[in-house]
């Protein structure tokens, strides 16, 4: 744990999956005292709403050299993910396990990264190669309560790195913030590139994290810069999970909100690059969205009181058509580009693996065929939504426009649009 310089009144904390504000208070000129009360509920209740309630989004389960899970179950080491002998991949799933990337092909995984600092990772629309978020511990200086002091930083770096692992991961932005003699920075979350590989959305409270909550931006690929839409948020609790849909005429983002004191609201906005609006997609209680290839419905995390599950929804109403667990215990589903199965995080024993469910039938009335953990006691990093690309070789051809806002949303070549 990093930390401050002597006479420093609190030890900075690495942040958690529970808490990945992580530092103390910051302040801004006019109001330090209201600042440092802002930051800290922000960081509190934004990510506790990724669940619905107060608790992180499925347990990542204890460390390598930790305890035995509550189930009995001892977690791989560090470097070692277990694959299951029945799984066979097609084409390739990344996700994260102990802060470095890996990627699942076929029955083997292979890690990408070393630093151990790494989360967020997604793929380019080519596979080609793999952005994340690598975070830097930091020391800065900021005012609070009117005195200038020293506190542990945690500063993202936006990366992307070589899919087949050749080269050298390439830094596009990172959070620092100077603002006149004092250091701090802004959050970079979740970044998903869009399908012609020009914009990447992320969430953000950048570039002056002082003025904003951590909310839906457009990173431009080309000129390094952040631009904000104009998406409705409630404030203090931001946007999480943006998701392109497969055309990039249409952007999925999850609005935070509070039902209660103890319960979140989170609900699934589709904004509209073309035109810049935004309509509710779901009521209450959706998350973490991905989009069949075909664009007709869209996987998503569903949050109860009973846990988080994966479920199925109408791209067109958001309705909820298909359950696809019941356990309480699975959340952030990335769809098979192939369209018959889905792959989602799973906890069992307070270790959390990667699961597959294979669809059967026709759509909506599917049935889940054969579930297997293509993961075994690996204990991934179940913040991190896994993403899975397939080479479009392996595809069938792209469906036809499944309704006329489809192909006119992509008529005028919006940002993300191929």
């Amino acid at each position: 744990m990093t930390r401050s310089a002597a006479g420093t009144r609190r030890a900075a904390r690495r942040p958690s999956p529970r808490d990945p504000y992580g530092v103390g208070p910051v302040a801004s000129w006019a109001g330090p005292a209201l600042a440092v009360i802002g930051l800290l509920v922000i960081g509190w209740l934004t990510v506790a709403l990724m669940t619905g309630d107060f608790g992180v989004l499925g347990p990542t389960g204890p460390g390598p050299n930790g305890p035995v899970g509550p189930g009995g179950r001892t977690p791989a080491p560090s470097n070692v993910v277990v694959v299951d002998p029945r799984s066979n991949v097609p084409g390739s799933i990344v996700y994260v396990k102990s802060g470095n990337v890996w990627i699942q092909s076929g029955k083997n995984a292979r890690q990408l990264t070393t630093s151990g600092r790494a989360s967020m990772p997604s793929w380019s629309s080519d596979g080609r190669s793999v952005i994340y978020v690598e975070t830097i511990e930091e020391i800065g200086r900021f005012p609070a309560l009117g005195t200038p002091r020293r506190y542990g930083m945690q500063v993202p770096i936006l990366m992307r790195v070589a899919s087949d692992g050749t080269g050298t991961a390439e830094e596009l932005a990172n959070g620092r913030v100077a603002i006149g003699e004092f250091s701090w920075f802004h959050w970079i979350r979740q970044p998903v590139m869009s399908p012609d590989g020009r914009t990447i959305a992320l969430v953000s409270d950048g570039p002056d994290p002082t003025q904003s909550n951590v909310v839906l931006q457009l990173f431009d690929v080309l000129t390094g810069e952040l631009s904000r839409p104009d998406v409705p948020e409630t404030a203090p609790f931001g946007h999480q999970d943006p998701a392109w849909r497969p055309d990039g005429g249409q952007l999925l983002i999850v609005r935070n909100g509070r039902a209660s004191a103890a319960r979140g609201a989170p609900v699934i906005l589709a904004w509209d690059p073309r035109t810049g609006a935004s309509t509710p997609l779901t009521s209450p209680g959706y998350l973490a969205p991905s989009w069949s290839r075909d664009q007709r419905w869209v996987a998503a995390t569903r949050s109860t009181s009973f846990g988080t599950d994966v479920a199925i929804l109408d791209a067109s109403t958001g309705a909820e058509v298909f359950r696809v667990t019941d356990t309480g215990r699975s959340w952030s589903p990335v769809w098979s580009p192939l369209g018959d199965s889905i792959a989602y995080f799973h906890e069992e024993g307070g270790i959390v693996d990667l699961r597959l469910a294979t669809l059967t039938g026709p759509a909506p009335a599917w049935q889940v065929g054969e579930t297997i953990n293509l993961t075994e006691v690996s204990a991934l990093d179940g913040s991190s939504r896994p993403g899975w690309f397939v080479p479009s070789s392996e595809l069938a051809p792209i469906p036809s426009p499944v309704s006329p806002s489809v192909s006119s949303a992509t008529d005028s070549a919006p940002p993300g649009a191929p």
